[in-house]
């Protein structure tokens, strides 16, 4: 096994955190990387780096057998900043001779016709979506032109310990505290929702597999799910009667007015409103299907919501 750290940028946010442990949990040697240094298991090597400096990013991936990019920034700052993590972390790996593997999401296809594969065309409803479309493109170029090996991780929706998306307050805390749950959109449209280990699973799976690179990969997720159903297993879990409500358009410009990232979720409102599902058969058929169930996900996600209360 080398001793060449997995480096992982961004590693105090949810994708990061989950990426971390996957790795430690497979035996690879890490290093950490974020502007807050952050508490890590002993065998993790922590960085200190704000990667929109371009040579701090370099520095940090010094040595680096593969480079993880979970970077992620509030939506208010998309436009400006994660052009230039992305940039700086295809720099970052090319300078370490590294490959680079890219969390993203799924905004860049717009609303959907059926279930979204690797292949469903790039029509973005909205700026955050022509963003990442742009950013695909800047990858795939990074990589095409022979900058650096990239593979693009995408998922829909995480929850899971230390996920920050509209299911940790709307849901899992609103079922600890007994309070009427809140979805975005249709109480009964299915939707892909992606359990953070999981993703880092599949992440971690093309970061060691040389045939991931060059390609865009939807990552295992459990089968589609209603807000409705999967509000009602939380709230089962945590042993509460489950009450919910649904915003639509008005209510989240409504809320907006209080809350900025609320009022910037409006562009992805579509995502809610009808089916949005997920195909990873391109995925499974490469490297096998790994997925937690439900059920163990959502006690294991409570639980986690739960220590942070002690």
């Amino acid at each position: 096994m080398s001793s060449a750290p997995h480096v992982v940028l961004g590693a105090t946010g949810g994708a990061g955190r989950a990426v971390v442990r996957e790795l430690v949990g497979r035996g690879l040697p890490v290093r950490a990387v974020s502007r807050s240094g952050g508490a890590f298991p002993d065998a993790v090597e922590v960085a200190t780096a704000d990667c929109t400096d371009a040579a701090a990013a370099r520095r940090a991936c010094e040595g680096a057998a593969v480079v993880y990019n979970c970077l992620n920034v509030p939506y208010s700052q998309w436009a400006e900043i994660l052009p230039v993590l992305t940039e700086n972390s295809i720099r970052a790996a090319a300078h370490a001779d590294a490959p680079l593997v890219v969390t993203d999401n799924l905004y860049m296809y717009g609303p959907p016709d059926g279930p979204m594969t690797e292949e469903t065309p790039r029509e973005p409803a909205g700026p955050k979506g022509r963003l990442r479309a742009e950013m695909e493109d800047q990858l795939m170029t990074a990589h095409e032109i022979g900058r650096v090996r990239v593979a693009i991780g995408r998922a829909s929706d995480f929850y899971g310990p230390h996920a920050n998306s509209s299911t940790r307050e709307l849901v899992f805390e609103a079922a600890l505290d007994d309070k009427t749950a809140a979805w975005l959109g249709a109480l009964d449209a299915p939707h892909t929702l992606t359990y953070l280990p999981d993703f880092a699973t599949g992440l971690v799976t093309l970061g060691t597999h040389e045939a991931a690179f060059g390609e865009v990969w939807h990552l295992p997720s459990n089968e589609p799910i209603t807000g409705r159903d999967f509000i009602e297993r939380v709230y089962a879990e945590a042993g509460r009667a489950p009450s919910m409500r649904a915003y639509g358009s008005w209510m989240l410009t409504l809320a907006g007015l209080f809350d900025a990232q609320i009022w910037e979720a409006r562009e992805v409102l579509y995502q809610f409103r009808d089916p949005f599902v997920m195909d990873t058969s391109k995925f499974e058929a490469a490297f096998g299907r790994d997925v937690t169930p439900y059920e163990t996900a959502i006690r294991e996600t409570l639980d986690w919501h739960r220590s942070q209360r002690s």
